[in-house]
């Protein structure tokens, strides 16, 4: 007898809480060794000084399997704790995996060597050694759709729809750990320049099919206009860049944009990135932080990279700025509220009001 597919997920991913140890003295110690144990240390100090800094607005890259490989709560801390201002990110962590964990689904534990003609029969879908139902996606897919057919038909933003997913949890009452949702109760903008890259993209997709003459589209130039806006009254900005990929250079590039819209900026402060990628092939995720100075991007001098696997660092560095309690003194941007939508008002506003205009009002 074949096992089913419940045979197969059977075991949760569980997230890690970096406020449920102290890096310092690990990280402390690790600054006076070498390889990349200082270079962790080093990323450490900086991300630190990037929040203890008056006025630096904080912007969080994520790119690569982060939420399903148990970096939710990791994630959760920067934006509780006030530690990052925006977040730009791959479809993937926002849409496939914190959303669709809100919606009440889960990520198992699997095996990286597992027969993947077997689970294909099972419609479970691998991620190295993590498991997810294509099924629990497909009832993620048709959500997207169902929030798309209630907003307003026109081009969009990814933060708009990322605001919309937000609000359609508080009015569900669902996923009160999720990333967007506290994205949306806090005013953090979310960006996904490569929206369709993820279930978002089907989402949409069955959302257009089914409203072929007025409907919801991403406009990804409007991500880089408004995300670029979000940098021009800043006294100092910093990067924490997970992965690499399109959320790096996206974050990256928008120095240069404001120079091209006539609103030259000082490139970005700060700038600390973990990736395992290599730089030699020349490709983005690999290239160096220093590289990214020819291009007008990151400035020299306090900038950091970290070749290690991000569900080993990138909890060390959180707990290590956590811990070093700087993070209490900063003032909250609440940047989304620099777009002027009707829907953030509603954020405020008792909970029967929000059940009821979250949705309809996100992009009025």
């Amino acid at each position: 007898m074949h096992p089913s597919q419940a045979d197969y997920l059977q075991d949760t991913v569980e997230h890690l809480d970096p406020t449920a140890f102290d890096a310092v003295p690990l990280i402390e110690g690790m600054s006076k060794m070498s390889f990349q144990s200082r270079n962790l240390a080093r990323a450490s100090i900086i991300f630190n000084q990037m929040v203890k800094e008056e006025g630096c607005r904080n912007f969080l890259c994520l790119a690569g399997s982060l939420v399903s490989a148990g970096l939710k709560k990791t994630i959760r801390t920067l934006i509780d704790c006030n530690m990052i201002d925006c977040i730009v990110s791959t479809g993937a962590n926002m849409v496939d995996m914190d959303f669709l964990e809100a919606l009440g689904f889960k990520h198992y534990l699997g095996d990286s060597k597992a027969d993947d003609d077997e689970l294909h029969k099972r419609a479970i879908d691998r991620i190295y050694d993590t498991y997810i139902s294509e099924y629990d996606l497909r009832v993620c897919d048709a959500t997207v759709t169902e929030v798309a057919n209630r907003m307003p038909p026109r081009p969009t933003s990814s933060r708009e729809l990322m605001a919309a997913l937000g609000a359609y949890l508080v009015e569900q009452d669902k996923g009160r750990d999720s990333i967007l949702r506290a994205c949306y109760e806090k005013n953090v903008p979310v960006f996904v320049p490569s929206l369709s890259d993820c279930s978002a993209g089907f989402g949409l997709g069955l959302h257009q099919k089914q409203n072929p003459g007025a409907h919801v589209s991403h406009d990804s130039v409007k991500d880089f206009t408004e995300l670029t806006e979000l940098i021009l009254d800043a006294k100092s900005t910093g990067l924490f860049i997970i992965g690499g990929g399109v959320p790096k250079n996206f974050m990256q590039d928008t120095v240069v944009m404001a120079d091209v819209l006539g609103h030259p900026v000082p490139m970005h402060k700060y700038a600390v990135q973990i990736t395992v990628a290599d730089e030699r092939d020349g490709a983005l995720s690999g290239s160096t932080l220093k590289e990214a100075h020819s291009w007008g991007k990151v400035e020299q001098g306090a900038e950091q990279m970290v070749f290690c696997e991000a569900t080993v660092a990138m909890p060390l560095v959180v707990s290590y700025v956590y811990s070093k309690g700087e993070w209490q003194a900063r003032r909250k941007e609440s940047l989304n509220r620099k777009f002027e939508s009707v829907y953030l008002r509603a954020v405020a506003s008792p909970k029967k009001r929000i059940q009821k205009k979250a949705l309809s009002s996100v992009t009025a």
